[in-house]
């Protein structure tokens, strides 16, 4: 490559970078640091580790993002497994994906419609004499929303990881006597792990900064960090704060990457 080829794509992807991921990055963090006068003062992060309300958010975001990529997680791995035994599996994974090209605020309103009291989930606990129950604002339903936007994110790495996985190796561990189960449980899975890591990245991340659907789902009894953010930024106008919180996010979203990525294929280069 030359090198007016290298800066050629060189620029345009550094620009990107600069423009779109380090300096909003660099605002957060600027921003931290200022309180409601705009001075400059530490009190933001003091606050936030002294507080027994933000500590609770900070818990119940990663306990509910660590629910809502273990549910994902537990119905990805196994309509993976299923999509790429199918026949026309392309096809099919073309409808896992389709549901990711809908605006989620589009699919927040239609669950909406689905759990409410005259909804087609109550109307059917109606019909086999259960119901009616209230379904919309609940815990329950939050993680169930969260959950069903997030799998395409899981399916996806998972799939792919099971593509590139060589047949021989299969074969070879059923020529050498292991059952099916046994097969899957010392050569498929730890040869996808990558695939499922990959997957834990795209879903617990995004997770741990849900706020619309804790808003519209959840009807603010599912208190998250991002549900604070969006308070402190759009209704006390206490950015200092609110991005003090955003960093915070940030620090978690890079040691969750850290303790997902494959570290072995650095390893073995």
């Amino acid at each position: 490559m030359t090198k007016r080829n290298f800066w050629g794509y060189f620029v345009p992807y550094g620009l990107w970078l600069g423009l779109f991921v380090i300096a909003p990055v660099a605002l957060i963090v600027y921003q931290s640091f200022f309180n409601l006068d705009h001075q400059f003062t530490f009190a933001n992060y003091a606050d936030y580790f002294q507080s027994g309300v933000y500590l609770k958010m900070t818990l119940n975001s990663v306990w509910y993002a660590f629910l809502i990529t273990l549910f994902t997680g537990l119905i990805s791995y196994p309509t993976a497994y299923v999509l790429h035994q199918l026949k026309h599996r392309q096809l099919w994974l073309l409808l896992v994906i389709l549901p990711t090209w809908i605006n989620i605020l589009l699919k927040a309103y239609a669950f909406i419609g689905l759990f409410s009291q005259d909804g087609l989930a109550n109307t059917f606990l109606r019909f086999i004499g259960v119901g009616p129950h209230q379904l919309l604002f609940t815990n329950a339903s939050f993680i169930f929303v969260a959950t069903y936007i997030q799998i395409p994110f899981m399916i996806l790495p998972i799939y792919n990881a099971l593509d590139d996985l060589n047949p021989a190796l299969v074969n070879a561990s059923r020529d050498l006597g292991a059952t099916h189960w046994q097969a899957f449980r010392h050569v498929i899975f730890p040869l996808t792990l990558p695939g499922v890591k990959a997957g834990i990245q795209a879903v617990f991340i995004p997770s741990l900064s849900l706020f619309m659907l804790t808003r519209l789902i959840g009807g603010n009894k599912v208190i998250t960090l991002g549900t604070a953010i969006e308070e402190h930024f759009l209704t006390t106008m206490n950015w200092g704060m609110g991005s003090t919180i955003g960093v915070v996010l940030i620090v978690a979203m890079i040691i969750v990457m850290q303790l997902t990525t494959d570290h072995t294929k650095g390893a073995a280069k």
